[in-house]
């Protein structure tokens, strides 16, 4: 009876020795341990630091077809409200829309050559500001800035009779959303979606399916086979990439029918990005395998591709609104560049050229990342 009673009261002694087991469990267990401590910090770091829903200082372009003091102060009064950088002074309209298209400025100010003479009439001047809205939370705060610009641009410049009357602005600006004028939220998320959901499932997918055999010991077996290591691996991914591609057409013949996403073209680009994509997310996935000794790590390692994946590729927050530390860390990631694909080719309709930069990053990524997850998988199943 004594001894049952002691083995029912709670021992001090026991739980230490349970608390032992289990601290030093988690020490054996080193990468799971580096996650529990990794992935607050970078999420500390990515919400504190990197998110921001108000962007400033926007790459923006101008066209000034007149040489005055009233186009030099509505220029400065641009510059000046922190939302604009300009960063090129083109010559034609033709170049403005080139780097509209192409993605290389957010904005296109276009100041015309009656402008001056417009203003001293009191002629209605207007001056042309055309937003890149295919991401609606990035322009958001910029154009709401230009509603003040009339008033305050030229005060210093209307004096004496010209001064401008408070109820009539000298001039007006006139704001022209190109690829998605009516700013609808979808229009940018919906796409976006597609490389969120191609990273979440063919990462985990090929990770989770390759550790886990791993763990009954199959693939070692395969291993033991005239077949090698490099066949293994292409053998092994090209089903998913049939699942990555019908996953692939229906999101899109989903985003179409049901939330009205323009399909404007650019379809050579879009293939040859969706393969690449999906050969690069696989090939990552099968990289993770090859690091992740359990399925629980596999899973671990792919969650913690995608926090970065979805908070610094600008599928969520604006791209050009981070600092630039984390921009240049959001260009390693390969959903960045799929974005730019999958937005340019569905709302701008951009060629295949316009996605040549991006076409060429997820290139790269698949060669770099391919040819580790072969060198590791050699390594590991040796």
């Amino acid at each position: 009876m004594s001894g049952g009673r002691n083995h029912r009261a709670f021992s001090p002694t026991r739980m230490l020795a349970v608390l032992a087991k289990e601290f030093i469990q988690l020490t054996r267990d080193r990468l799971t341990y580096a996650m529990l401590l990794g992935v607050p910090v970078v999420q500390l770091l990515l919400f504190g630091y990197a998110i921001n829903t108000d962007p400033k200082q926007l790459p923006t372009a101008v066209l000034v077809q007149e040489n005055s003091v009233f186009a030099r102060s509505a220029l400065s009064a641009i510059r000046n409200s922190g939302y604009f950088d300009i960063v090129a002074q083109v010559r034609t309209p033709a170049e403005l829309d080139t780097l509209v298209r192409q993605g290389e400025v957010q904005f296109a100010v276009t100041i015309p050559g009656d402008f001056s003479r417009r203003v001293v009439r009191g002629d209605k001047a207007q001056l042309l500001v055309e937003a890149d809205a295919s991401d609606p939370a990035a322009t958001g705060g910029a154009v709401a800035a230009l509603a003040a610009l009339p008033a305050e641009a030229l005060r210093h410049d209307l004096i004496g009779s010209l001064a401008p009357d408070a109820a009539a602005p000298p001039f007006e600006v006139v704001v022209h959303r190109r690829y998605n004028p009516e700013n609808i939220t979808a229009h940018n998320i919906v796409p976006g979606l597609l490389g969120v959901i191609l990273s979440m499932t063919l990462v985990m997918m090929t990770a989770l399916g390759v550790t886990r055999e791993q763990e009954r010991g199959t693939m070692e077996s395969l291993l033991a086979t005239p077949v090698q290591p490099l066949e293994v691996m292409v053998g092994k991914l090209a089903p998913y990439v049939v699942v990555g591609l019908i996953q692939t057409v229906v999101v899109l013949t989903l985003a179409r029918l049901l939330f009205d996403v323009p399909m404007r073209g650019g379809w050579l680009g879009l293939g040859v990005g969706v393969m690449l994509f999906i050969v690069g997310s696989l090939s990552l996935g099968f990289l993770i395998s090859t690091v992740a000794r359990t399925q629980l790590q596999a899973m671990q390692l792919s969650f913690f591709y995608m926090l970065p994946s979805i908070l610094l590729s600008g599928f969520m927050f604006p791209f050009r609104g981070m600092p630039e530390w984390t921009q240049a860390l959001g260009t390693i990631i390969p959903v960045t560049h799929f974005l730019r694909v999958v937005r340019g080719a569905l709302l701008k309709g951009q060629s295949f050229a316009d996605m040549g930069p991006s076409l060429l990053a997820l290139a790269i990524f698949v060669c770099a990342v391919a040819a580790l997850a072969l060198a590791r998988y050699r390594t590991t199943l040796d």
